[in-house]
């Protein structure tokens, strides 16, 4: 089982390029499914999620190519299976979108309950719900969906309970090819639907209209055609180097993203300190001598302080001068490091949903091991401002999120191999 050596501190200084986003490949991938002509996808990112779900939509299927320059080319054969196994969707949230896409195109599926990260529950009764008003019927039998529609989906207005990424993306795959229109309400608003996926379909030939801040009306349509997208940059890949920029005192141009779709980020790290230079895709970020405290950090969904990046930046407030509050809103066992960054010398104390950070830590490197995939991060980062060797356990929690990360942090300035 694979770790890292990471030997601090290190001051990260250089140049990143960053990968696609893995959010945004996951459901544009599950739309593929929607299509009968080949679709060429661009940048998607090397890491186990997006490896897995290839894998799945195999499985269903389609054939899987890569060109010249390793780009994704998905394309239908004659005889599709309308089965998600357990083996395939056990190890990530984002097998669940395949139902949509299935459900629309095919009328039936077999999908097994998804897996992912322990960090709370993430029922798929909001998918279920959506689906349903669109026509879906199903049971839940040892583990799976059985589902069918046999008379097809018809467009319907749908406002879901509560935010929620996952039933969103699905709700809008099967609806691009139901019948008549479909308006959602209340959805998530994350630049990997609201931008990308939403393009990718409209470019392909879907109709789809976002109307105000969380409502989409979707006209459906008969048919997508072929095409070649390329996906955004990872939002949160771009978080995480800014934070380990800001945590190290270094200074770091992340090329690839607009600054924009980070702005809430940015901010903080502005409010904490960090200098930082805005420009058309790339953002040049510096760390100040002194990291301020933060009061209270509150998780929420976008455009608000992503969940995603909670536990990065604990680790850069666990350097800071003076106490932060962090509040967990989206996920209730979200504090899966916080035990391993006070291996690393943290003071944090729990209290519910928050996380009080006494701050001014000095760490000190240890042996670590990784709960899930942000929490990984999270105890990379506050290893590389650590004193002496630190090593990480368990990272293929990290695999399934972060393209290469040890090869990008080597070229800055870190001191970290992968041990096998």
């Amino acid at each position: 089982m694979d770790r890292f050596l990471i030997n601090g501190p290190c001051k990260i200084k250089g140049v990143i390029n960053l990968s696609g986003s893995k959010n945004a490949s996951l459901p544009i991938l599950a739309a593929t499914i929607l299509f009968e002509e080949p679709v060429e996808i661009k940048n998607l990112p090397n890491v186990k999620d997006i490896r897995t779900m290839l894998d799945l939509i195999k499985s269903l299927g389609f054939i899987i190519k890569k060109n010249k320059t390793n780009n994704s080319i998905i394309i239908k054969k004659k005889i599709i299976k309308t089965f998600a196994s357990y083996s395939l969707v056990k190890t990530m949230r984002a097998g669940i979108l395949v139902l949509g896409p299935l459900i629309s195109k095919y009328r039936k599926a077999t999908t097994s309950l998804p897996g992912g990260c322990l960090i709370g529950a993430r029922p798929v009764n909001f998918h279920l719900d959506a689906l349903g008003k669109l026509g879906m019927k199903h049971r839940i039998k040892k583990g799976y969906i059985f589902a069918n529609a046999e008379k097809g989906l018809k467009g319907s207005i749908i406002k879901f309970p509560k935010i929620s990424v996952g039933a969103t993306e699905n709700a809008i795959l099967a609806a691009t090819l139901a019948e008549g229109k479909t308006i959602l309400k209340n959805c998530a608003i994350e630049p990997e639907i609201r931008i990308d996926l939403t393009n990718f379909l409209n470019k392909a030939g879907a109709k789809i209209k976002w109307k105000g801040k969380r409502s989409v009306e979707i006209e459906g349509v008969k048919k997508l055609n072929g095409i070649s997208y390329s996906v955004m940059a990872d939002r949160i890949e771009c978080g995480t180097f800014c934070v380990a920029a800001v945590i190290s005192k270094g200074e770091v141009k992340i090329n690839g993203l607009n600054p924009k779709i980070i702005s809430t980020e940015l901010k903080l790290l502005k409010k904490i300190g960090a200098k930082i230079k805005n420009f058309e895709n790339s953002i040049l970020i510096k760390g100040p001598k002194k990291i301020k405290s933060i009061k209270l950090l509150k998780t929420k969904e976008y455009d608000g302080f992503p969940t995603d990046l909670q536990a990065p930046f604990m680790a850069l407030l666990c350097k800071a001068n003076g106490k932060s509050v962090i509040q967990e809103r989206i996920f209730e066992n979200r504090f899966t490091h916080v035990g391993e960054l006070k291996r690393l010398g943290a003071k944090i104390s729990i209290i519910k949903n928050k996380a009080i950070i006494k701050g001014n830590s000095n760490f000190e490197g240890a042996e670590l091991m990784s709960s899930d995939l942000r929490a990984s991060v999270a105890l990379v980062i506050a290893a590389i401002v650590a004193k002496g060797n630190s090593i990480i356990n368990r990272i293929y929690h990290l695999d399934r999120g972060y393209e290469k990360i040890e090869n990008k942090l080597r070229k800055v300035g870190v001191n970290i191999k992968r041990l096998s």
